[in-house]
């Protein structure tokens, strides 16, 4: 028997409607460029999103066309991230990190048709432009003189005429609303296609008072950038509550100054944010004393830096843990009442655990014959995951077993173990993805790149500890017999036309001969010891 109960479908549009409806008062702070802060309502954000809605519309974006982003935390950005759901079109985010080579593909692949970029990468962008056929593109904040093509069209200008009032609904909630690329653990991009109930599930889980507990009385800043799976879900479930919302810009070093004020009361960034505020926030500490939560992922958070912003400072740390392919929430560690007595070395160790599964999610971890194992916290496993809010597949990909179970559980590519209260703790990556300050390098697509230059014989590229960015890569390479001077920095040069500058490895260590297995295969453990002994390096360990 069929129960009773509506059954309308959900859709962003009713989180802009709620924001708009009940918290209209609310407001989005923004840092200009110019360093002056820019503030208006989530009434006045509503207004702009139905302007911006039907200028996509008369600019022919259809539904299911993506419309990327290449931006900063902006206000701008944060209306396209209402809009182009709004439309029933798919909004794209671009990782403005990345080389013009690697998203290239990524906009190749998607086959966007709409581009909207932030001036601050004018410069960058027109290298990408070069490699890419998008017809139209939008831009503000552009004080340089790049035009990019004879389509290209200010913002403001491209919204002011535009009706401020919208009527399309989205009826079918498993249409498409976000597409996320994710490096992968081969350092192959993959798309992660999100849908209006996924997402929509996903902030009502997230705000759950265990996880991100925000409420109308917060003031949120995502210092995760916007284009890192959809800010983490953060402006999303700061809408739906009601809370204000504080934006960067692209200016990390206003971080604090913003938090003093604005009255920052939750802020979410990765743990080397985190370490280098850290001096400043505890030199301002009476200014920033509303700041009382940080939602922290990406990486593992060392306890003894959950120490310092708890104890000296009266911080909460959430640390968070997920994936691309999870819109991204997973696991969230917030203490249990019975963990309130022990002492506070076993409290912030317990914090520097990946946490428990947020409401919808579960979790598994198995042997390498797929047996599930215990949770004792000892034994060693697989993780495995799924949510109503985690991919299925990947996008203009096949399904492989490689990534999902045959009974539909992803495949994290982490090694975790479990304990008996459900607390989860990665131990490693079952395949060496360098974590950088929060962002994914393949050793692997370095090592090919290296590989490809004539004076490069064999090379192998792993991660070491660094105490800013957490890991960083480093090159071991042997290289023929005619190399001219200068090696490291041919080498980066040569690297430089394919990644990103933060892939480029910080050392370019110069061998004989590379360790390998009784297979002939790379010994990385052999690497790690013998730069230990000889160079006086220290593996990510």
């Amino acid at each position: 028997m069929l129960g009773l109960m509506m059954t309308y479908p959900l859709n962003i549009s009713q989180i802009l409607e709620h924001a708009n409806l009940i918290h209209g008062d609310k407001h989005v702070y923004t840092l200009l460029p110019s360093g002056k802060l820019y503030t208006y309502t989530y009434a006045e954000l509503y207004h702009r999103v139905n302007q911006l809605a039907n200028a996509m519309t008369a600019l022919g974006i259809c539904r299911g066309d993506r419309v990327a982003t290449y931006a900063s935390n902006t206000y701008q950005h944060l209306e396209l991230y209402c809009a182009v759901p709004l439309m029933g079109a798919v909004v794209h985010p671009l990782n403005v990190r990345l080389s013009p080579n690697q998203l290239s593909k990524i906009v190749n692949e998607a086959d966007d048709k709409l581009i909207i970029v932030d001036g601050q990468f004018s410069e960058q962008f027109a290298k990408l432009l070069q490699e890419i056929d998008c017809k139209h593109i939008v831009h503000f904040n552009n004080n340089s003189k790049l035009t990019f093509n004879d389509n290209s069209i200010q913002y403001e200008q491209f919204i002011t005429e535009a009706d401020s009032e919208y009527g399309f609904e989205i009826q079918d909630e498993n249409s498409a609303m976000a597409l996320c690329y994710t490096s992968g653990t081969d350092g192959k991009p993959k798309g992660v296609l999100y849908t209006h109930r996924s997402m929509c599930l996903h902030t009502l889980a997230a705000n759950q008072a265990d996880v991100f507990g925000i409420t109308e009385s917060d003031v949120v800043m995502p210092v995760v950038p916007m284009f890192h799976a959809m800010g983490w879900g953060l402006p999303y479930a700061a809408m739906f509550a009601g809370a204000d919302i504080v934006l960067h810009g692209n200016n990390i070093h206003r971080i604090v100054d913003l938090i003093a004020e604005t009255g920052v009361t939750v802020a979410a960034g990765v743990p080397t944010v985190w370490a280098r505020l850290y001096p400043a926030l505890q030199k301002r500490k009476r200014e920033i004393s509303s700041l009382h939560r940080l939602i922290v992922g990406g990486e593992p958070m060392p306890s003894t830096l959950i120490e310092g912003y708890e104890k000296e400072l009266g911080i909460e740390v959430r640390h968070a843990w997920g994936m691309t392919e999870m819109s991204p929430t997973g696991t969230f560690c917030t203490l249990r009442k019975t963990h309130q007595k022990l002492p506070d070395t076993e409290k912030w160790n317990i914090k520097a655990m990946q946490g428990r599964p947020i409401p919808g999610v579960q979790i598994r971890i198995v042997d390498e014959n797929s047996a599930e194992l215990p949770w004792d916290g000892k034994t060693i496993g697989e993780l495995q995951v799924r949510s109503p809010w985690t991919a299925c597949s990947y996008y203009k990909t096949k399904s492989s077993t490689e990534h999902f179970t045959k009974d539909g559980w992803l495949r994290t590519g982490d090694l975790a173990t479990i304990n008996k209260e459900g607390y989860m703790h990665i131990v490693d990556r079952a395949k060496a993805i360098i974590r950088s300050g929060g962002e994914s390098i393949s050793p692997n697509a370095i090592q090919r790149g290296l590989l490809t230059h004539p004076q490069v014989v064999e090379a192998a590229v792993i991660g070491v500890a660094d105490e800013k960015w957490g890991e960083r890569p480093i090159a071991v390479v042997v290289i023929s017999s005619d190399t001219v001077e200068n090696t490291s920095e041919v080498l980066k040069q040569h690297l430089a036309n394919e990644f990103p500058k933060f892939w480029i490895p910080d050392r370019f260590i110069i061998v004989d001969e590379i360790p390998k297995t009784g297979v002939e295969k790379i010994d990385k453990n052999a690497i790690i010891k013998m730069i230990a002994t000889e160079f006086n390096i220290s593996s990510k360990g």
